[in-house]
């Protein structure tokens, strides 16, 4: 019996993808990094280097710069990495090999865990104002928010058995779920990114289509709920009251009391209780 994998992107093709991102966002023309394993930043990410030299680097924590940056769960900046005094020099001869400068050293922070770093630099000494660290921010941030939404819905998702081709969930595990679904709706609602919420978005529908034993019921085409309205009944279903889903979603509870009887409306539903389970017939809900 094994897990069922929610997602065929690794932790390792994600950080590439970040990587990729760090040159095409910042001035930067060199980036690299690695999540952290065993104490340890193991660099798997590489785009825009003209040497071998940063193949296989492997940071440790509190050394060198990335080191540092792991630690200290911030940003670290080597204006001029061969004379800087502020970190150990581990690994001068990967970065001075490769010829880089100017270094810079992003952690990727999940749920207050430094999970890796993202480093991008340059051959010559450059100044990072927030035309470069702007950019690397939110690049770290939107990889922070990929595997914080991947370890969870892998942490939950995968209790169903691999072998089965009809997943069979006693009551708690569909509480599980349900309860992943709507978390994953307020994470979703906070990124910007639109390729993330797309992404997002297909990992909430696979939740939803796993957990319903039945065949969907159709419902009339004129049927389709906003994104807030899904997001607010994924809470309701939960049994938070107007105030809770509020506070979750970081909206009004006059807000939220809209939305609610917006999808009602749309369902056919003179209650909550009974949109939440049209909702979940339809295959709408988990």
């Amino acid at each position: 019996m094994g897990a069922a994998p929610v997602s065929n992107e690794s932790g390792e093709h994600l950080v590439a993808r970040a990587v990729e991102q760090l040159t095409r966002r910042t001035r930067f023309p060199v980036a690299f990094g690695g999540l952290e394993k065993d104490g340890s930043v193991h660099v798997t990410a590489i785009t825009g280097a003209r040497t071998q030299h940063l193949q296989g680097l492997v940071v440790g924590k509190g050394r060198g710069l990335g080191g540092k940056a792991l630690v200290e769960k911030r940003p670290r900046l080597a204006l001029d990495y061969r004379s800087s005094r502020s970190i150990t020099h581990d690994y001068d001869r990967m970065i001075l090999g490769e010829g880089i400068s100017t270094l810079f050293a992003v952690p990727i922070v999940v749920a207050g865990r430094a999970r890796g770093v993202i480093y991008c630099g340059s051959w010559s000494e450059a100044p990072v104002g927030d035309v470069v660290a702007g950019p690397a921010f939110e690049v770290a941030t939107e990889l922070a928010t990929e595997l914080r939404v991947r370890d969870e819905v892998e942490r939950r998702v995968s209790l169903a058995p691999v072998t089965a081709p009809i997943p069979v969930f006693g009551a708690s595990a569909r509480e599980e779920l349900r309860e992943s679904y709507a978390e994953l709706r307020s994470i979703a609602a906070s990124v910007e990114d639109a390729a993330l919420r797309q992404r997002l978005e297909v990992i909430e529908r696979r939740l939803a289509s796993i957990s319903t034993d039945a065949p969907a019921e159709p419902l009339s085409l004129d049927v389709r709920l906003s994104p807030r309205e899904t997001d607010v009944l994924a809470c309701a279903a939960l049994g938070a009251t107007n105030a809770e889903i509020a506070a979750t979603l970081a909206l009004k509870e006059v807000t939220v009391k809209s939305y609610l009887q917006a999808a009602m409306g749309k369902l056919d539903a003179s209650t909550r209780h009974a949109a939440v389970a049209k909702a979940r017939r339809a295959g709408l809900l988990p």
